[in-house]
This record gives C-alpha cells, structure tokens and sequence, in this order.
C-alpha cells in the first residue's frame, strides 16, 4: 500500500496523518506536542511524529509517495517578533534612481502590537565599480548585526540581473539573501520592497528548520522529496521555503480549506474551520479557493494568500455572565484559561457547583463565569457544552461530550438567570453564532454567492459546536467534514502544486497571456507537479492593470480511486435539483460530454403580490462522481465540436456582449471537455477568451463534442 503523509504543526500540537494513496481514505493520525522550546525548534516534533506514525502504522519508507508539512513558524514568528534585522541595498541611477531610494527606505514595520523589523538602508549608483559599492555596503550592514539582505531595483521584475548579483554577493559574504522580483513580478517598487523585508527577516530561521526537517527526513529512508504547505493552498519544496518563506505564512487555514476542496470536494461553500479559541472562516467559488493579497501589521503586500477571515469564537470559548443575561461569548478560551470544559468532565467531579468568575488574562474582563465544584475543581462553561446540551452535536462528532455533566454546570447560571438550562445554552449559542454569521454574509456579499445554493462546510475539532446551529440561523445547509479534527493535516497531505504569476500589464495581447499561461505552467512543473495535471486559470485586472496567471497540478496520479463512484444520472439529477432547491421534476440533462453532465433547472418566482410570475433557469454542470463544477442562473448553453469552434464561440460571443454606457460588456464564458470544466471568465475582451480558448483545446480530436456555457456577469 502507497501512502501520503500531511504533518501539520500548530501552536499547541503536530498533528501527523498517513492517507490510502489509492482510496484518499485515512489509515492512522498521531497528535503529540509542538516542540517550540527543543534546541532543534519545531523540527523536532515534525520527526518525533513522524516517526510514531510510521512505526504505529507498519509504513514503511519506500511506501511513502508524498509528504509534506504545513507550519504556523513564519506567521508565529512575525506575531512574536523573532525576526532578524533587514538591510535593503537599492541600485538605481539619475532621477529614476532618487526616487527608487526613497521608495525603498521603508523605515521600520510593525508586524504585530510592539513587535518591530528594524531595516537599514543602502543606495548605491549604477557605475563601472558596481560589484566593490555592493561588497562595501554589505560590510557596512553587517556592522548594523542586520541578518538579511534585501535587493532593490526599480523594474527588476523586467530584468533582475542586478538583484541576483547583490543576492549571489551576500551570500558569498554569509548572509542569506533574497530579492524583490522573488516575491512579484508585479509593478510597484515600494510594496515589492516590504514584502521582501518580511520574507528576508524570517530567513535564517526558516532556512535552519527547512535544513533541518529535509536532512531528518531523508535519514528515515523516505525518498519522496519534502514540500512544504503555502498561504494560498499550494505546496512548494524545500529550496522554494529556503527562498520565499514568507509564503508559508497562514499556511494553517491554507491547509484547512485544501483538505476541504479536495477531500470534501465542494463547489459553493464557506469553510469554517473551527478551533479552540477562534474560527478561520473562508470561501470556495466554482471549486477553487478564494485568494486576496495578505496584510501584515497593517502593511499592504504582494503575497498571494488565502483570504482567511478569522473570528475569536471557536469550540472552547467562554461565556462572560452580567446580572441579568448573557453579556458575551468570547474571544477567551477555555485553553486560555488552564481550565477543563464541563462538559468533557465526569458528571460525579461536579458536586454542588457554583458560580465564579475570572480574568483569563490581565487585562481582560473579570465576569468570565466558571463553575467551581465542591471538591475545589474548576470547570469552564463554553460554546461546545451549549452545543452538546442543546443535542446539535452527534455522538460521532469530536465536540461530543456528556451532556449531563455540561448541564450540572449550567444548572447555577439557570438558577441565577431565572431561566431553564436549554434557554442558558441557546443565549450563548445565539451569541457566538452572530459573531460568526457577521463574516459569513460579508464573504457572500463580497464574492457574490448565491445564498441558496452555497453549503456550510465545518472543519476542526470544534465545528459540531459551531457549524449545525449557524446553518439554522441563516437557513443554510451545511455539512461537517468527514475527519473534521484532522482536516487541516489531511489537507496538508492531499495538497496540490500551486503557483501564482502576476505581472503589469495594460491591455494584455494575445502574447501577453499565452507568456504567462507558459511561465505559470513551467513553475508548477518545476515544482513537482505533473504536467498532464496542471490546469491554468487566467484573470485579468483592468482596473489595476493586472494580468494573473494561477496554476495547479498534482504531485503524482493516483494508481486507481477506489473512492470514485460513477453515479447514474437519477442521482445527478438529485444532486443538481438539492442545490437548486427544486423539485427532480423541474430539472432536465440538457448535454452529456464525456463525464459532465449540464442540467438546466426552472424555478417560477412570483413577485408584485403574486400577480407577476417569471420563471428563473439555473444551469449545473455537474461530474460523474457528483461533484458541481459550475452553478449559474440564466446562462446559454451551446453544443460544438472542436473543428467548429472558433466559429461558433465567436458567433455565441458576438450574441451575447451587450453594449452599455461603459462599453462592451463581455459574459463569463466555460468550455466544458469530457473530463473538465475549462474557466475562461476571468478575461475582459473577445480576443482574449478566443486566444486562451484555443490553447486549452490544443490536441483534442477535431470531432471531438464539446460545450459552451455564456452568462452574464
């Protein structure tokens, strides 16, 4: 049996899971303590665990596949302020050379409350003595103890020849370097010089864990190269971390919301992957995770990330009590607090319980309630004994508790409140979920969401807690994932190559988009994906003049998918007719290619009293496993082949731009193949979709049938 292997290393614990390559099924998981204290740091852990899950499970080194590790050290660092002095050396000359020195002269970032990277600077004039001026000011910075080098050039991402050379020259000198067109390929010196500040004052640290976790790694006879899990949702390898660890930065949620796509393969969802002490909140679109440029400390960067939205509620968070109700829910925890949650207690430890009330930390309000037991044991009241007491968490869920002892506990609150113990835990479950609910809507608003059709996807130890009681709020459905404590590991494991180029561009040519599509295709390969994997979606920023090219792939195929089960198209049509929220009879499979189905659906909505009627169709291309590729309302949907495809794209173009007071309007466009679902809504004119078209056709059979989905924006 093949395996993979995800290590997650968190705050508190590592987590380790070995997954069936063939099945995506989960063969053992090991939890022990993250070593932050050891002499090796967090590497240590990652052995310690790795090395118990492969004895515990009869692994064997050759059997290892895949491996790969997600790590909170890049952002816990930042946050704690473990960082090293940068020195930026900038290059330039005459006026345009001026303002790339002020541009670069970034002072001091606050990455976090009183936590500051201090950053020297050093401009020097492109002249014939360039190498000695660059060896000087490294001499010069060193003097400052800066423990990095930053190389700054305005419009290095054209040609970063003169950044690679103060980058091979630090080094030379000792000190680990990196370099502004590393991080972007993106316009905008100062924001480019800021990003790299923050990746060079995590480097040295960085670089001695990756070293460390690879070398221990190849000891246990484990051939698979290392990868590491990134903030977008991707994996790297080691030599990518030892240059841009920066990009592991909230590689956490990252590693929640990947184990969620693929494992729980979602195609409209909010993933709320849900802790202890907080809940980290995210969106899936059309089956792929929503990304945004990430702040730190307030600062504006060019790093690609997850767009996370985390919220301190979570499973284990405490409920602050005033003299006549619930005042709040949170942010403290239970775990913040060095106290036992009541409802995970043994009903004979609460004895006669009575109320008092605590400050988790200073500074912090002094009503926190806790329930004090006769025999001086201290218990917290918290979100997930309200959940187990009001029946929303099943026995198969990880938050499942004794509800008998979480109401033993709640019995005083009641009793002073003058209410029942169920209206005690529905006050603190209301009040938790808003918090929640709050994000939740702001996300769908933000990403345009159909509310209906979009499903609650919980994940953490904590999500039965959470997840089945906001659904009821806002009338959604939701699910919670299957293995939902170990999601984040299981998404580290099952974790896709991604790569994300960005360049300015103003009006992108044909040529401008087939060179990114290319460059972007390449990185991934590069980084271990294979080719006939990589998939490449294209988007154009009009506004700010970007063009982004994002690119996965997989590592390696799996031999077989016993998880795979082809449904019958009764099934589909369910499927297709639950996410519309209409009836199986108001559905039709209007296309069959290949392994896609494409369902229209009709739902009659009235409105002015009910005296107008109009009827609203939704289309759902839909796999052969059940997954929805696509949800959209009132699109047109075209049949072709591959040989009469520029004509007919071209004719279903032209029929549907529309033509407003801001010009022409072009609909989102999707080619649907026998095995995929090609998304070409990211473009903004008719060449563009008629260009990137063709390359994702090129090598199919000229009579091969293929379908076009055009829908207004």
């Amino acid at each position: 049996m093949k395996v993979r292997i995800g290590i997650d290393v968190g705050g508190t614990f590592t987590d380790a899971v070995a997954i069936n390559n063939d099945t995506y099924e989960v063969i053992g998981t090991v939890k022990l303590p993250t070593t932050h204290t050891a002499k090796e740091g967090v590497a240590k852990g990652i052995i310690e665990v790795l090395k118990k899950l492969m004895n515990n499970n009869n692994i064997k080194p050759e059997d290892v596949l895949f491996i790969a590790h997600g790590t909170t050290q890049a952002t816990n660092a930042l946050l704690e302020g473990d960082v090293v002095p940068v020195g930026i050396v900038t290059i330039g000359k005459g006026l345009e050379g001026i303002k790339s020195k002020s541009d670069t002269n970034i002072g001091d970032i606050e990455l976090a409350p009183g936590k500051i990277l201090k950053t020297f600077n050093k401009y020097i004039e492109i002249n014939d003595d360039f190498d000695r001026s660059v060896e000087n000011s490294i001499l010069e910075l060193k003097h400052e103890n800066v423990g990095a080098i930053v190389a700054a050039e305005a419009f290095s991402v054209d040609d970063p020849e003169n950044e690679r050379k103060i980058m091979e020259i630090s080094e030379n000198q000792g000190l680990p370097a990196t370099a502004t067109h590393e991080i972007t390929k993106l316009y905008g010196l100062k924001i480019r010089t800021r990003t790299a500040a923050i990746n060079g004052c995590i480097l040295p640290k960085m670089i001695d864990t990756a070293n460390m976790t690879e070398e221990s790694v190849k000891k246990s006879g484990i051939k698979a190269l290392l990868m590491i899990m990134r903030c977008d949702g991707g994996v790297m390898d080691v030599a990518e971390v030892r240059k841009r660890p920066i990009l592991t930065m909230l590689s956490g949620p990252a590693a929640g919301v990947a184990g969620a796509l693929m494992y729980e393969k979602i195609s409209d969802g909010i993933f709320l992957e849900v802790g202890g002490t907080s809940t980290d909140i995210s969106v899936i679109r059309n089956g792929k995770v929503m990304v945004n440029y990430a702040e730190i400390g307030g600062h504006k960067t060019y790093l690609n990330s997850l767009d996370v939205r985390t919220v301190g509620i979570a499973g284990g968070s405490m409920v602050r009590l005033g003299e006549k109700g619930i005042e709040d829910v949170g942010p403290r925890s239970a775990h913040i607090a060095g106290l036992p949650y009541s409802v995970y207690a043994d009903p004979d430890e609460i004895i006669e319980p009575e109320i008092v009330y605590i400050q988790p930390k200073e500074g912090d309000p002094d009503n926190y309630v806790a329930i004090k037991s006769k025999n001086g044991k201290m218990f917290a009241v918290t979100v997930s004994c309200a959940a187990n007491i009001l029946g929303y968490v099943n026995q198969n869920d990880y938050a499942y508790g004794n509800s008998k002892s979480a109401r033993k506990a709640f019995e005083p609150i009641a009793h002073k409140l003058g209410i029942t113990v169920e209206e005690v835990a529905n006050e603190i479950l209301k009040k938790a979920c808003k918090k929640d609910l709050e994000v939740v809507e702001k996300l769908i608003e933000d990403y345009k969401l159909d509310k209906s059709t979009t499903v609650l996807v919980g994940g953490g130890g904590g999500s039965a807690a959470i997840v089945p009681y906001l659904a009821e709020m806002m009338n959604m459905k939701y699910r919670i994932a299957k293995n939902a404590q170990v999601i984040s590991t299981i998404g580290v494991a099952l974790a896709m190559v991604r790569e994300v180029v960005e360049r300015t561009v103003q009006n992108p040519t044909e040529n401008d988009i087939i060179s990114i599509r290319s460059e972007a295709k390449e990185a991934v390969i590069k980084a271990g994906a294979l080719e006939n994997t990589v998939e490449v979606f294209i988007e154009v920023d009009s506004q700010r003049n970007i063009l982004r090219a994002i690119a996965t792939g997989a590592t390696e195929l799996r031999s077989k998918d016993m998880m795979k089960k082809e449904l019958n198209e009764k099934e589909i049509i369910k499927i297709a007719a639950d996410s519309m929220n209409i009836n199986e009879k108001d559905t039709k499979i209007k296309l069959k290619i290949g392994e896609m189905y494409v369902i229209m659906g009709f739902k009659k909505q009235k409105s002015l009293f009910g005296l107008i009627t109009k009827t609203i169709e939704s289309i759902r291309v839909v796999d052969s496993e059940g997954v929805i590729k696509l949800s959209k309302n009132n699109g047109k949907i075209f049949k072709t082949t591959i040989s009469q495809f520029d004509e007919n794209l071209n004719k279903v173009l032209d029929e549907n731009i529309f033509y407003g007071d801001g010009g022409a309007e072009i609909p989102d466009c999707f080619i649907i193949l026998s095995n995929r679902l090609v998304d070409l809504s990211g473009m903004v004119d008719k060449n563009q979709i008629m260009s990137l078209a063709k390359i994702e056709l090129n090598g199919h059979r000229e009579d091969e049938e293929i379908a076009i989905i055009v829908c207004k924006r």
